[in-house]
């Protein structure tokens, strides 16, 4: 289960709560994976650049909510104004690989980064997924300008080796303010037609469909019905659409779309194709708004979706485990093997991480897979940790395995407990947890991250 966010923000910090927003009190199953893509995000230059240093602070309210649930964040990409951020479950990590991100500038000649695409793509269970943030040029006028926007945008390639193209991707998800207008009609019918609930009278004269009678690259991308108000524009903090001099005509101007490779390929052939041709599908649960939100002149617009694969991959290529009981009265051990044909380095780490951690940086302490060898044999290894970098108050944690070569974790352990170091809870009770995250001062020389 994918849920997918796109939302002009308009330069606004993160609104008090974002329940309704990610489904959080649904009576479905939980969500495996939040795709929340961001347009215009404060991107003045000072903000800009202390958010290269740091998370901004977008990324660092969604961590802040999701963590705890029991997401990482897998990936993120920002370019000025445009963020994408993507949060998996604990449980996915080891089967999403081959994860890279990139960008497009298209404003301003593709000098400034105020326009354009932001991406990731990964190996999900032996898929190739593609995600796609886009800010279009806006004004009614420029629609030409957005299509070929959006093709510089779809043409861009990843670096490194044998990455598809973009649409050779298995699903490729396109969203964002893509800024499509709807033309012809004045804007009295256009509210008018809104205020009674009438979407269908307004959906022939929508840009964007319009496009996709005509344009044969936007064909093969399938989106939901537009059965909610358009999301733009409005007086902030209400659901009035703009009281302003310059009056914008409402419109349709966040979107997501998707396109499945599989089903292009066989479009062309006559009758269906069988099930066992079709190794990943993807069915839209829902598409709406929510206008509960106030912050910027746009609502923004969810797509929660169900993907079906055929699994290509059935192993983690690490498994891993703690040994014994750990505390930080001694040294302790981790036993793991990788199946044979695993691309170790001398790089290679074990972090240990709270339950409840936010990304791969966010561990409590590591141990180097080829430093800290303690035994080997064909069937597995072990490595320890001093327990000076064990915490001493104890808790919930989770061993990860993170592969240099491949840039990501390609094993996790199940939860596990550290017991209370029980000699400092003697000699002082209220002795908080204040010494036990590393500072990877030592990594900076490796360059790892």
């Amino acid at each position: 289960r994918l849920h997918l966010v796109t939302w002009n923000v308009g330069t606004a910090s993160p609104p008090p709560d974002v329940t309704s927003l990610l489904q959080l009190n649904s009576q479905g199953p939980t969500m495996d994976m939040y795709v929340i893509g961001l347009q215009e995000v404060n991107s003045r230059i000072t903000n800009f650049l202390s958010d290269l240093a740091f998370d901004d602070p977008w990324s660092i309210f969604f961590m802040t909510v999701l963590s705890p649930l029991g997401y990482i964040k897998l990936s993120s990409v920002r370019m000025q104004g445009l963020l994408l951020l993507i949060f998996v479950k604990h449980v996915h990590l080891p089967f999403i690989r081959d994860i890279h991100t990139h960008y497009t500038r298209t404003g301003l000649y593709g000098y400034w980064g105020n326009k354009g695409g932001v991406t990731v793509r990964m190996s999900l269970y032996g898929h190739t997924v593609c995600f796609m943030n886009c800010h279009l040029p806006a004004h009614m006028e420029n629609t030409e300008q957005r299509l070929d926007d959006f093709e510089k945008i779809l043409e861009m390639q990843f670096e490194g080796e044998n990455i598809p193209s973009t649409l050779d991707h298995d699903v490729l998800f396109w969203f964002g303010d893509l800024n499509f207008r709807i033309a012809d009609y004045g804007i009295h019918f256009v509210r008018e037609s809104i205020n009674n609930k009438r979407y269908n009278l307004l959906w022939e004269k929508d840009q964007l469909n319009m496009a996709k009678k005509k344009e044969a690259f936007l064909q093969e991308f399938i989106e939901g019905p537009l059965q909610f108000k358009p999301t733009y524009k409005f007086d902030l903090y209400s659901d009035v659409y703009d009281t302003s001099e310059k009056k914008r005509k409402p419109a349709w101007t966040d979107r997501i779309l998707w396109r499945v490779k599989n089903l292009c390929q066989h479009a062309s052939k006559e009758g269906e194709f069988s099930e066992e041709e079709q190794t990943i599908s993807v069915t839209l649960s829902n598409y709406i708004s929510h206008m509960s939100y106030g912050i910027s002149d746009h609502k923004p617009v969810t797509g929660t979706f169900v993907l079906e694969l055929k699994s290509l991959l059935s192993d983690p290529l690490v498994k891993l485990n703690p040994e014994g009981e750990w505390s930080a009265e001694h040294d302790v051990l981790i036993s793991y093997s990788a199946v044979p044909e695993f691309p170790s380095s001398v790089w290679d780490w074990i972090g240990l991480f709270k339950v409840a951690f936010r990304h791969v940086n966010d561990y409590v302490t590591y141990a180097w897979v080829e430093d800290d060898e303690i035994s080997s044999n064909k069937d597995s290894k072990q490595v320890y940790m001093s327990a000076a970098e064990i915490p001493d108050v104890g808790g919930e944690f989770l061993l990860c395995y993170y592969s240099n070569n491949l840039q990501s974790i390609v094993g996790i352990s199940q939860p596990f407990q550290i017991q209370p170091n029980r000699t400092l809870i003697e000699k002082d009770p209220t002795q908080e947890e204040n010494s036990w995250m590393q500072t990877p001062d030592n990594l900076e020389s490796h360059n790892e991250f």
